[in-house]
């Protein structure tokens, strides 16, 4: 009996042990603060149960049947124009640059010096030793590199994304030059790119930023790319078409300084003058919503891939989030990313990673998004290595001292299968939808590096330079 008990005892510690270990491994799938992955009500909906379209309030978003592998010969679909993308051309190796370029990443020491110290600090070694905690296919590329850049735009393609947001900080910086390089490149070949992928920009903080800058920013890359086929410009209910520019960080400069660029009465307005678009704020804490309304600007993204890193990137959020900018006239573009691990340049962080869990957090991100019917979705990111968020092709690697995450069991284009499925489906929903209610109002009543980076400390913000 007593050896009875002893097995039985043996068996309910180790089936402890067990449901222990699995818990902890899908907790990456939530934040670190308790929110859930998706609003209360939201349920992954199997794509066999699809029905007709449904009331908002009480129905989820249907799901997009996952792509495998036997997909990857399907021929390249149509692109969509709302879905944009966060693309980084920061990238350089030896070839082009003469050194490695963001690969040779520094580990960036924590903000308290007792927890740095447990931490490895340095750079990254390439081309085996990347700031990366995946590899791509590519290898450690140039992002002048010309062939790197038409792989990239067929990847775009395959993925069915119309429209690419270029990281960009000035016209002198490395990026600005592989913007303008880009920029040409599709000019000289439009028939290898048939001008399907246009090009945003995706505004940087950089020293001096503010709104002067941005005045002589925006100045400029109007004036350069306003007339190119493959400048990006959205098409309003009225039928105007209006470049699209998204501020990243714009928190940094108070909304007074930015109400003098954006408003009408503002001292040196871009509004009814040709500069005039619209001006995206990047949206973090709840109390931006009320800056970004008073600094003039026409609407608010979220950016952050980790869902509950901040109060813009919470999913359980986008709802109210969505009412606020329909009731002031501002348009809401969630951001959704495949997942998040930054700890190959960031080895304190691990509480911010998201597991990719074979595509499922992406679709849970996808489908919280959809569940607000936004007019514009963008991802984050294309090629954001650091970050571990981007859909670019990745591969197994396994070095001496480093072992890649991948995307096994899946093939390196599992991402972009996956984003052009859930593209269609957005297209779709869209058709099947009304028109915002808050563009028809915007239009007729308002229209008449890398950054810094926000991480938790008790319960106040801190930036922590990349």
């Amino acid at each position: 009996m007593a050896r009875l008990r002893r097995r039985a005892c043996i068996a309910l510690f180790l089936f402890t042990l067990f449901i222990f270990g699995t818990m902890m491994g899908m907790r990456t799938l939530k934040p670190s603060d308790g929110f859930s992955d998706l609003a209360p009500g939201l349920e992954l909906v199997p794509f066999a149960e699809r029905g007709e379209k449904r009331s908002v309030s009480h129905e989820a978003v249907s799901q997009p049947q996952v792509a495998t592998s036997s997909d990857a010969q399907a021929p390249a679909p149509s692109v969509y124009y709302d879905l944009h993308i966060f693309y980084y051309m920061w990238y350089g190796n030896p070839r082009f640059e003469g050194k490695y370029l963001h690969w040779d990443h520094v580990m960036v020491p924590h903000w308290d010096p007792k927890i740095s110290a447990s931490y490895p600090k340095g750079r990254h070694s390439p081309p085996e030793d990347i700031g990366s905690s995946f590899y791509p296919e590519l290898g450690p590329y140039s992002s002048r590199d010309p062939e790197v850049l038409e792989e990239h735009m067929n990847q775009l393609r395959a993925a069915a994304i119309g429209k690419n947001a270029l990281t960009y900080v000035s016209s002198s910086s490395q990026q600005g030059a592989q913007t303008h390089s880009l920029m040409l490149d599709t000019k000289r070949r439009p028939q290898s790119y048939n001008l399907c992928i246009h090009v945003a920009f995706h505004i940087q903080p950089y020293k001096g930023r503010d709104d002067h800058t941005v005045h002589e920013n925006i100045k400029y890359i109007i004036d350069k790319y306003g007339s190119h086929a493959a400048f990006y410009k959205y098409k309003t209910s009225t039928g105007r078409s209006l470049p699209l520019f998204y501020i990243y960080d714009s928190y940094l400069t108070p909304p007074e300084s930015w109400a003098n660029l954006f408003t009408q009465s503002g001292s040196h307005s871009l509004r009814n003058t040709p500069y005039d678009a619209m001006f995206i704020a990047l949206l973090v804490e709840e109390g931006h919503k009320h800056d970004i309304l008073s600094a003039g600007y026409d609407g608010m993204y979220t950016y952050f891939a980790s869902n509950g890193f901040s109060f813009g990137s919470s999913h359980q959020n986008w709802k109210a989030i969505k009412a606020f900018c329909d009731s002031n006239n501002l348009l809401f573009i969630p951001s959704v990313g495949p997942g998040y691990i930054d700890t190959s340049i960031r080895p304190w962080n691990n509480h911010n990673t998201r597991n990719r869990v074979n595509g499922k957090y992406y679709e849970t991100s996808l489908q919280a998004a959809l569940m607000v019917r936004p007019e514009l979705v963008s991802i984050t990111s294309f090629n954001e290595w650091h970050e571990g968020t981007q859909i670019e092709k990745a591969v197994p690697k396994k070095t001496l001292t480093r072992l890649y995450l991948d995307y096994l069991p899946h093939q390196p284009n599992m991402y972009l299968e996956l984003t052009r499925r859930w593209a269609e489906h957005f297209s779709k929903e869209k058709d099947l939808q009304p028109a915002s209610p808050c563009f028809r109002r915007k239009v007729l009543f308002k229209r008449s590096g890398c950054g810094d980076r926000y991480f938790r400390k008790s319960s106040s913000w801190v930036t922590v330079s990349v």
